[in-house]
């Protein structure tokens, strides 16, 4: 069965879209700790009409982080296709590794939406908040199911209440979170 293809958000806002969203759940990646937890993104529109990402992650007491811009795939389409690109390792930023950012599904409140790639190898569900609605989420797993996702490769993020801050975290500022992440720790 050929799978559905993907519509993507039209006319995404950017601006209502930038500040801070919780991962609740996302396919699992050799990019993220196995036991990240409180996973979170925070998006800032730059004076150029990039978007500066801050995508972090806590584990082993550790708060874990990655830099990288956004910016839309064709500039004159009112798609919500975007690409990210993080430079890696994060304390020596020499390669870049770009990645699709597809905004798949986003409430007219802008406070849930659901991210993928056309490949179907990444998935997430986030929210405004660090928990989301039981409902509300089974929504969002139903709609990815229909365009192809297999929603059995979902993974729950923990997060904790109240979420952490940054600065109450010690840092892994030298990216050995991402190297550990190579081998699958």
């Amino acid at each position: 069965m050929a799978k559905k293809e993907m519509d993507v958000v039209r006319n995404l806002d950017v601006e209502r879209y930038m500040g801070r969203w919780y991962e609740i759940a996302s396919f699992p990646s050799r990019n993220q700790p196995k036991d990240g937890a409180n996973t979170r993104a925070t998006y800032t529109l730059n004076p150029d009409g990039t978007v500066h990402v801050l995508n972090e992650t806590w584990s082993g007491g550790k708060r874990g982080y990655i830099e990288g811009t956004a910016y839309k795939v064709d500039s004159k389409s009112d798609e919500a296709k975007l690409k990210v690109k993080f430079y890696v390792p994060p304390f020596l930023p020499i390669i870049p590794v770009t990645g699709d950012y597809w905004v798949l599904y986003i409430d007219n409140d802008y406070q849930y939406a659901l991210i993928g790639q056309p490949s179907r190898n990444y998935l997430w569900i986030l929210s405004r908040t660090n928990h989301l609605e039981e409902d509300i989420y089974n929504m969002l797993v139903e709609k990815a199911r229909e365009v192809g996702y297999d929603v059995s490769k979902l993974h729950k993020t923990p997060q904790s209440d109240p979420p952490p801050e940054e600065e109450d975290s010690p840092k892994d500022t030298k990216g050995i979170w991402w190297i550990k992440s190579l081998f699958g720790k």
